[in-house]
């Protein structure tokens, strides 16, 4: 009987072993292959030291626990500082966002960062909780910042200038601490006085501002529509200017070279030049006379008949005949 016992018992003992088997093979290889995402990197530590980093795929590994995967989402991530987000609604966290200012005044600020994983290896290993040492990085670097600017720059026209600031002190103690971090932006999402009749006297100072700046704009545009008309009537006037210059430049250097023309003449011959001058000038003078030479008596005569003077008579003596 007990020969029975003991033949049935060992076919068991057999399908045990064949399913242990079975499922250490299995485990084997559930553990030897994994897949990395697009946006993913995978750290591969063996006995507990990392020895490789790999990218996106189906990689292969020794088994658990020889070695062993951490994946890292490498894509942008967004924190928060002041306010949470809730679906669609932030809720406000005012131990975090009350900060002062450098002339004393209290503020309430509430801004963003977008930072993605720049080392992956340095990102797990380096720190504990590297997200809590970049809050922690985030806070400080904004108050350090807001206590070296005036409530006026907070509120208004030095939001650009402040982000700028307290994103390069992020990224030179993120370079001490080395914990695989890197900044992309960081941005102001909301800064104001906490109590409400702070906030309205802010906003009139900032409307007053828009509308200075409006002004100033349109000023601007009537200039630049106004100088250019103006400089084109001041162009035309200096070459109207130029050409009446020209003209007058040259009518005096005609009348200099005929006054130089009869001044020669006049040398070679005196009296005729002179009678001719004076004949020119009473055609000039009296257009509508007539002029008539009489020589016959060995005087010579010029009489001026007209209508304008019918009994006018001149009488140039030339000398003897």
């Amino acid at each position: 009987m007990d020969e029975v016992i003991n033949i049935r018992k060992q076919p068991n003992l057999k399908f045990i072993w064949l399913i242990l088997i079975a499922l250490v093979l299995i485990f084997i290889v559930a553990t030897s292959f994994y897949t990395v995402g697009e946006t993913e990197r995978a750290v591969v530590t063996t006995f507990g030291k990392v020895t490789s980093v790999n990218g996106a795929g189906l990689q292969f590994k020794l088994p658990y626990p020889i070695q062993d995967v951490k994946k890292v989402d490498m894509t942008t991530q967004k924190l928060t500082i002041g306010y949470t987000e809730s679906g669609t609604a932030s809720i406000s966290k005012e131990d975090e966002s009350k900060m002062i200012t450098g002339d004393y005044n209290v503020v309430s600020v509430d801004f963003f960062m977008e930072w993605k994983v720049s080392d992956p290896q340095k990102y797990l290993y380096n720190s504990a909780e590297p997200e809590k040492i970049l809050k922690n990085i985030a806070q400080a670097a904004a108050r350090d910042v807001m206590g070296s600017k005036t409530v006026d720059d907070v509120l208004t026209t030095g939001k650009v200038a402040i982000q700028t600031d307290i994103k390069d002190i992020m990224v030179s103690r993120l370079e001490q601490y080395d914990i695989g971090i890197q900044i992309i932006e960081v941005k102001i999402q909301d800064a104001e006085p906490p109590t409400e009749a702070v906030i309205s006297a802010f906003k009139a100072v900032e409307t007053a501002k828009q509308e200075k700046e409006t002004t100033i704009n349109i000023a601007k545009a009537y200039e630049n529509s106004v100088i250019p008309e103006a400089q084109a009537q001041a162009d035309k006037i200096l070459k109207e200017a130029e050409a009446y210059k020209q003209q007058r430049i040259n009518e005096a250097t005609g009348e200099a070279a005929k006054f130089t023309a009869m001044y020669e003449e006049y040398i070679l011959n005196k009296d005729v030049t002179r009678k001719r001058m004076y004949l020119e000038m009473i055609e000039d003078v009296f257009p509508n006379v007539d002029v008539y030479i009489d020589s016959g008596s060995g005087m010579e005569k010029i009489m001026v008949v007209g209508e304008e003077s019918s009994s006018n008579v001149a009488e140039i003596i030339g000398g003897q005949g």
